[in-house]
């Protein structure tokens, strides 16, 4: 699998010029949307703060595998390099949004109804099999969630960060949780997710609880903190300040890393589902 070379820089913002942009009402509430690709479609969810360069980045690298990207708005100012006082500002608002149970260990997050009938409407655009998700920290249990829906084939969760006061928590009702191993087994498909071995924001524990919850259809990968990139944006150098974002922020995107092994293996996964 080839990817075209990334050349725009990661320490200044993206002006995110190259994907195009909608409004997209569902359920009643609007949210801007980027979109660039062709083929089946891939949801991707920004990580906290925002949608990054590093964000960016991979949804480009999802555009290259034969996807049309789905990258929806949640917070943050879009295509910002992640600094340390705006983020911080921006994470602090998302923990009392009503769209976000940021401390809700065994609920899920009102936003997933509406990620779950973006799933719907990219399905439609898009055709193929069904779709591909993948969220990243605060949206990182939002793809399980989104198992709901029929259309998401293919989920990935990324450093899932939430419940942040439970390190055990799921963020995922247990009611859901238990519907989707049901569909993971009935239709045999799985759930890959990555973490970094020393995160704080997500611990073995979390790994652990998804694991008795899914069984072995919950496929975990753990890096070691050695893999991560060192040279980060403020907002993860000074407020996250662990091994944390294995596909953006702290990726190292060099030839036979952990994390570009991460990433390649996310991209086949998304292939096998929805082009193979």
């Amino acid at each position: 699998m080839t990817h075209a070379p990334t050349t725009r820089p990661l320490d200044r913002d993206d002006p995110l010029d190259d994907f195009s942009s909608r409004e997209i009402e569902l359920d009643g509430v609007a949210k801007k949307v980027y979109l660039m690709g062709s083929g089946p479609a891939v949801i991707v969810m920004t990580e906290m703060p925002g949608i990054s360069p590093q964000v960016a980045r991979f949804a480009r690298w999802v555009r290259d595998a034969g996807f049309t990207v789905y990258m929806p708005s949640l917070f943050g100012r879009d295509g910002a390099v992640p600094q340390a006082e705006e983020g911080a500002a921006v994470f602090k608002r998302a923990c009392v949004s009503a769209e976000f149970r940021a401390f809700a260990s065994n609920a899920s997050s009102p936003v997933t109804q509406w990620l779950r009938a973006l799933a719907r409407l990219a399905h439609a655009e898009c055709g193929g099999p069904g779709v591909g998700a993948i969220g990243m920290c605060f949206t990182g249990n939002f793809a399980l969630s989104m198992m709901l829906e029929r259309a998401v084939l293919a989920p990935v969760v990324c450093q899932p960060s939430l419940p942040l006061d439970d390190a055990a928590g799921t963020n995922v009702a247990a009611d859901e949780l238990a519907a989707v191993r049901e569909r993971l087994e009935r239709e045999d498909l799985t759930v890959m997710a990555y973490r970094f071995e020393g995160d704080r924001f997500c611990k073995a524990e979390r790994f652990a609880a998804f694991s008795q919850a899914l069984g072995d259809r919950f496929v975990a990968r753990v890096l070691p903190d050695s893999a991560a990139n060192p040279v980060t944006p403020p907002f993860f150098a000074q407020v996250v300040a662990s091994p944390h974002s294995v596909v953006t922020a702290h990726l190292i995107d060099e030839a036979g890393q952990p994390t570009i092994a991460a990433r390649d293996e996310i991209l086949a996964f998304f292939a096998r589902r929805l082009l193979g």
